[in-house]
């Protein structure tokens, strides 16, 4: 990846629209990108060969033939089996796809789990941009059945577009040095500042490994510890590290009503159980906890007080926080943050149950010590893992069955 080092700014004049759930979401992704004339970038962490990878490989074909510049990026970890079918339709049409960190399994196991990017942005012709948490795949889709996942993502329109643009435009920027033939595409336009869509005020905030490591995090302790209301936070792998855990604490302890919603049905055992160790320090400082039953919880979003929000791909947990790519954008509005508020109540009220206290006495101490090890142990774990003999991530051009290589920054 080429190097961020740009600090993100507050935009004026954005419109956000609300996405919940793959109903709302493909249909307007797969009408954005028929619709568009010039370029297509699209980042995703899962693109699975299933009904809803095969509507969007369609209208990613039918773009690239009628001459859009169309760009795909996906992650070697959680797209690991698309065929050379899939991938060769794609290339032939004219799509560029690239495959970040893409391993061959070792012995059946796939080394790659720890530095991923985990994105979910798509970018038309300037102009419109998707991000969320919701990934191409059919289990975002009710009728998947049970384990179909709740999710969110917004639809962008204004000032904010430009930055993410142009950190789309860098993240697939090709190496230095002679370019195959079949590579030769078309110059696109530099990215251009768009024009107020709406009243919103918008950040576009992301991590790598080098320059912007701690930025999402930072600014969930800014909204906490600014929140004189409320704090409502959505999110499926909640492992926070100990500042926004005291904060959250804190916040509860001088009257803000502070609600976390995390899975209660997770697609992972150990993702609950590594939230409830957390659940009684919490719950003793009065934040109220409710577990989504309903089905797995795959959301990523939070809101502060009556105009703060974010929507994005990053969990509060080690991986998200400490080792993964992520993209949020953070939003100042007071109609968004009501349509969020209104849709996570409803979550609350019709699909969630209340997590109560174990009891008003001390807890044991084996409980005490049992926590306190495996809190410091989960949390520090993938820090500890970067110590370790690694490569460096590679980002790769998929044409068919082959490819060429250059090595990621920013990872």
């Amino acid at each position: 990846m080429s190097r961020h080092t740009e600090r993100a700014r507050w935009q004026p004049g954005n419109h956000f629209t609300l996405l919940e759930n793959g109903e709302a979401f493909f249909p307007a992704v797969f009408e954005a990108i028929a619709q568009a004339k010039r370029e297509v970038i699209l980042e995703t962490f899962i693109l699975f060969e299933d009904k809803v990878g095969t509507a969007l490989h369609q209208v990613l074909v039918e773009a690239a033939r009628r001459g859009v510049q169309v760009d795909v990026l996906i992650d070697g970890f959680g797209s690991p089996d698309l065929s050379p079918q899939f991938i060769g339709e794609l290339t032939a049409a004219g799509v560029r796809i690239r495959v970040f960190d893409p391993q061959k399994p070792l012995l059946g196991i796939r080394a790659n789990v720890l530095r991923r990017m985990h994105r979910k942005i798509v970018v038309i012709d300037g102009e419109l941009a998707f991000i969320g948490g919701i990934n191409y795949s059919a289990d975002h889709l009710l009728d998947f059945g049970p384990e179909a996942k709740q999710d969110y993502s917004v639809k962008v329109r204004g000032p904010v577009v430009g930055d993410i643009h142009r950190f789309v435009r860098a993240a697939i920027k090709e190496p230095h040095g002679p370019r195959r033939w079949w590579f030769q595409r078309k110059p696109v336009q530099s990215p251009r500042q768009q024009p107020h869509a709406g009243t919103a005020h918008a950040l576009f905030v992301t991590r790598d490994n080098n320059h912007h490591r701690d930025d999402i995090e930072r600014l969930y302790r800014v909204a906490i510890r600014s929140a004189k209301k409320r704090v409502w936070i959505a999110n499926a792998y909640f492992f926070p590290g100990y500042r926004l855990l005291r904060e959250l604490r804190r916040a509860a302890r001088r009257g803000v009503d502070v609600r976390l919603i995390l899975q209660g049905t997770p697609d992972m055992p150990i993702v609950k159980f590594g939230a409830e160790l957390l659940h009684d320090h919490l719950l003793r400082a009065g934040v109220r906890i409710y577990e989504y039953c309903q089905r797995p919880f795959h959301g990523k979003v939070a809101l502060a007080d009556d105009e703060w929000a974010t929507v994005g791909s990053s969990n509060l947990d080690p991986l998200s926080l400490a080792l993964n790519l992520e993209a949020n954008v953070v939003i100042r509005d007071a109609d968004f943050n009501r349509q969020l508020s209104e849709r996570l109540e409803k979550l609350v009220c019709e699909s969630c149950r209340e997590v109560q206290p174990e009891g008003s006495g001390k807890p044991k101490l084996w409980h005490v010590v049992r926590s306190f090890v495996v809190f410091h142990v989960l949390r520090r774990f993938p820090y500890w893992a970067t110590w370790l003999p690694r490569h460096t991530p590679a980002l790769v051009n998929a044409h068919g069955e082959h490819g060429r290589e250059h090595r990621t920054h920013g990872v």
